[in-house]
């Protein structure tokens, strides 16, 4: 669901970029009926949506790796340590991403990375945390999902105001 979220900011904004999804579950599974109805309601078709399991080739290829929980971040880096820096959960980018302030013009994405990556260590991710995860709404009511897509439309947006900005726009 996040990344249909990113992927229709990304593209409103003008931004160009590849967005995609891989996570802990096996290859293959269908998004959640309620998952596949709240992002219609949106205008977001995912119904043809299959999951598909992270690998380190996925992971070494990617500028920015954002993962919806902790368990994510530690799966990535335990597959390929050095992915680390550029590691984060949604929450964790967004809230580090406001106390460093927003990627500037001219900035390369990995220079931001590095300041908002400052003074994190692979042991801060142990745990789970309500203040770094986005809560799984996977079994539970149609409610839930509505709750989660909400948070994720608000923490998509703030994102991609933080990494891309008004500057990139303008290309």
């Amino acid at each position: 669901m996040a990344e249909a979220l990113l992927r229709r900011r990304l593209e409103k904004a003008g931004i160009e970029a590849h967005v995609h999804s891989a996570g802990l579950l096996r290859s293959g599974l269908a998004a959640s009926a309620h998952g596949v109805d709240v992002l219609s309601e949106r205008g977001i078709d995912i119904a043809a949506h299959r999951s598909r399991t992270m690998t380190a080739a996925m992971l070494e290829g990617a500028d920015l790796i954002v993962a919806m929980a902790r368990e994510h971040v530690r799966e990535a880096v335990v597959t390929v340590p050095t992915v680390f820096p550029r590691t984060f959960t949604l929450k964790e980018l967004v809230r580090r991403g406001h106390e460093v302030g927003h990627r500037l013009p001219g900035q390369t994405l990995d220079r931001w990375l590095d300041n908002v990556n400052a003074g994190r260590t692979v042991g801060g991710l142990m745990g789970a945390s309500p203040s770094d995860d986005v809560a799984d709404p996977i079994g539970l009511p149609r409610p839930a999902y509505e709750r989660m897509v909400a948070d994720l439309e608000v923490l998509v947006d703030e994102m991609v105001g933080l990494v891309w900005g008004d500057h990139e726009r303008r290309r």
